[in-house]
């Protein structure tokens, strides 16, 4: 199980093969991986700042992982999450799940990616043609990081 916050992209293909090198217990992986977009809220971004307070972001990030390892039987589970200035079709987020059965995949990173939107602590700024803007919580992501803690 692992937990990296960092500035650098990272590779799909590299992360996957080393999550499942070897391990033929692992029967499904199931993986999502974010984009910064080049709208939001109806308005053109050219860039996004991420920002977080090291120790603390990576703590509650393992917290997170450790919530979906208590839910599901995993045999690995993998978050990436990237700080600092990204542009349009960047990536900004990883998240891995290995099961031997694929409910548990699906239903693991599911739950990740809806907690981690939530959960973790993570400030992005937008860059627009008129400013720069804070980025808001969204109802839409509280409703769904809310399912899931209707189904502890």
């Amino acid at each position: 199980m692992t937990v990296k916050v960092q500035r650098e992209d990272f590779d799909v293909g590299a992360e996957l093969a080393a999550m499942t090198r070897g391990r033929t217990s692992i029967g499904g992986v199931t993986l999502f991986v974010g984009l910064v977009r080049d709208m939001a809220g109806g308005a053109e971004v050219s860039a996004m700042t991420l920002e977080h307070y090291p120790g603390m972001t990576e703590k509650q990030l393992e917290a997170i992982e450790a919530e979906a390892r208590a839910r599901w039987p995993l045999d690995d589970a993998l978050i990436i999450h990237r700080y600092g200035r990204l542009e349009p079709g960047d990536q900004i987020v990883l998240v891995a799940t290995a099961s031997a059965h694929r409910d548990a995949a699906f239903d693991s990173c599911h739950f990740l990616i809806d907690w981690l939107k939530t959960k973790a602590p993570f400030w992005k700024l937008e860059a627009t043609p008129e400013g720069e803007r804070w980025v808001e919580a969204k109802g839409s992501d509280d409703d769904a990081a809310a399912r899931w803690a209707k189904e502890s």
